[in-house]
């Protein structure tokens, strides 16, 4: 009897792990304190033609302020073709680019968007 009662109590844990969320967070990601649904990943920030777009896992974003060197290069300070730094999800529709020199950049996501707008040659 003892035995079926611990399987019991088990399963209940078991379930309740799965739907509180339990368990290993995504690989490199951490909780960013303050904002309990925000999490922040290492990113490679793709750069070549100025900053205008991320792609993170298979969602589209857009920068709030796409930046340039108004020939279609990214702005001086920013690394060619990648800066490497983090990107902060603070929501399902909103990121934030950081890295170390001190670059930052919003970026709001496409609704819908399979590609992105344009293909940097």
């Amino acid at each position: 009897m003892a035995g079926r009662a611990g399987r019991i109590v088990f399963a209940f844990g078991l379930v309740a792990c799965v739907l509180t969320g339990c368990g290993k967070a995504d690989e490199g990601a951490e909780v960013v304190r303050g904002a309990p649904s925000a999490r922040t990943i290492p990113f490679d920030l793709y750069t070549h033609c100025g900053i205008d777009e991320a792609r993170i896992g298979s969602t589209y974003y857009e920068a709030e302020t796409p930046l340039s060197d108004g020939s279609g290069n990214p702005p001086e300070g920013w690394d060619n073709p990648t800066q490497r730094g983090t990107m902060t999800l603070e929501s399902e529709t909103e990121a934030v680019f950081t890295d170390d020199a001190g670059h930052e950049v919003k970026f709001r996501a496409r609704p819908g968007a399979s590609a992105f707008k344009r293909i940097c040659a």
